[in-house]
């Protein structure tokens, strides 16, 4: 917990902007080149810097259909020269990233050259069935790669039974199971998802979680302004769609969708600090 909160400046409630990036040169949806792209993500990191947001996650969400690691060297390329760029947007705020799909050792590599603070790992511990295929639990090589590379201050927070995906191998396995055996092979913190991308997790499911480990617990989709007090007692929520117009993850950020979740985050914090 001590790490996250040399991190995070609220011990609670913490809000973490996705910046989507358009499809990277290479990928099927590709109609920019890497120059562009990055002055798009430049913008909307100075859009989540004037709203005061308390951190923001780069991912090649535009990249689909998502390949199964190794990731392709022009994506490792374009993406260190992105997150660059952001990370001068934002020196003093927490950035991390997200290498789709399961590109964690690639995203800590990025994210040693570019400066930022942490990765979303996909597959940490036990495996699953995702649309791009089988992802095997990562762990013990992520951390020892980590080591080596001497990129021991990026922390790995690390989606449990994720979104997108079946999970049927590990039925016997339960959540709160999965959550302790992440903590136990030194994830940093642990991400609760709903079923997709912009599917908010059950209540009871983040419960459950947060009642049985000692390090950070995330919200990591469908977190909106409407239910943004169900995830209060989050360490952070990872709000990437409800930023969107129309609310949906493809489209532009509406900068009134964001003034208003962090409106009412900031109330919520007020209530906070009176208990």
């Amino acid at each position: 917990m001590d790490r996250f909160r040399q991190l995070f400046k609220h011990p609670l409630c913490n809000i973490i902007g996705m910046i989507h990036l358009r499809a990277l040169p290479g990928t099927p949806k590709s109609t920019l080149n890497v120059e562009a792209i990055s002055e798009i993500a430049c913008k909307e990191a100075e859009l989540y810097l004037k709203q005061n947001l308390d951190g923001i996650i780069v991912e090649n969400m535009h990249d689909i259909p998502y390949v199964k690691g190794p990731v392709g060297s022009e994506i490792i390329a374009a993406m260190t020269r992105i997150c660059s760029d952001v990370k001068q947007i934002l020196p003093n705020i927490p950035c991390g990233l997200q290498v789709l799909a399961a590109g964690n050792k690639e995203a800590l590599s990025i994210g040693l050259a570019s400066g930022f603070d942490f990765i979303r790992c996909e597959g940490f511990v036990f495996g699953h069935v995702a649309d791009e295929g089988y992802i095997d639990s990562c762990a013990g090589q992520l951390l020892r790669f980590r080591k080596m590379i001497g990129a021991e201050n990026i922390q790995i927070y690390c989606d449990i039974k994720k979104k997108h995906s079946s999970h049927a191998i590990t039925s016997d396995v339960s959540l709160d199971e999965t959550a302790k055996a992440a903590e136990f092979f030194m994830a940093d913190g642990v991400i609760v998802t709903g079923q997709a991308t912009g599917d908010p997790a059950l209540p009871s499911d983040f419960k459950e979680v947060a009642n049985s480990v000692e390090i950070p617990v995330m919200a990591g989709s469908g977190v909106t302004f409407s239910n943004l007090s169900t995830y209060s007692g989050a360490h952070a929520l990872i709000v990437g769609s409800d930023f969107k117009r129309y609310g949906r993850w493809d489209q532009d950020i509406d900068v009134n969708r964001v003034k208003q979740l962090m409106e009412t985050v900031g109330r919520i914090r007020e209530k906070q600090c009176k208990i």
